[in-house]
């Protein structure tokens, strides 16, 4: 058997994950950090905002539900700014339903991910928009 984690390496990759979540937050950082990627964490969008203009991540992952600035207001705000609109958003979220994806690509985001992911289906997501950075 193949270890696929010799095969998944994005160095230099630099990836925001947005969550109030401190367990998805540290879970993301773990799988993306083996994975080559350098990580940045925030815990609202308001936090993520300056993160973002601080680091000018290749690849945002957000969660929907959040205090203050939540994962669509936050992916719309990152979508309107011309600097940042061609970054890749992936909303994540615990709720799966059609309604929840639609207002997603409403307001930009490139993809959807149900929580709890798997350590593939994160490092898929990443792979699907790596080579739109590169």
């Amino acid at each position: 058997m193949v270890d696929d984690a010799a095969e998944v390496r994005f160095e230099g990759l630099k990836v925001l994950v947005i969550d109030d979540s401190k367990t998805i937050r540290r879970t993301a950082e773990t799988l993306l950090a083996k994975a080559g990627c350098e990580v940045l964490t925030a815990t609202d969008g308001f936090e993520a905002l300056s993160v973002i203009a601080d680091n000018r991540p290749d690849l945002i992952f957000v969660d929907i539900m959040m205090p203050r600035l939540d994962g669509y207001q936050t992916c719309a705000l990152i979508k309107h700014n011309k600097m940042f609109r061609d970054v890749p958003v992936i909303m994540l979220s615990s709720k799966d339903g059609l309604f929840d994806r639609a207002r997603g690509r409403i307001v930009g985001s490139d993809q959807y991910l149900t929580k709890p992911f798997s350590r593939d289906e994160l490092l898929d997501a990443v792979r699907s928009h790596a080579n739109r950075v590169a």
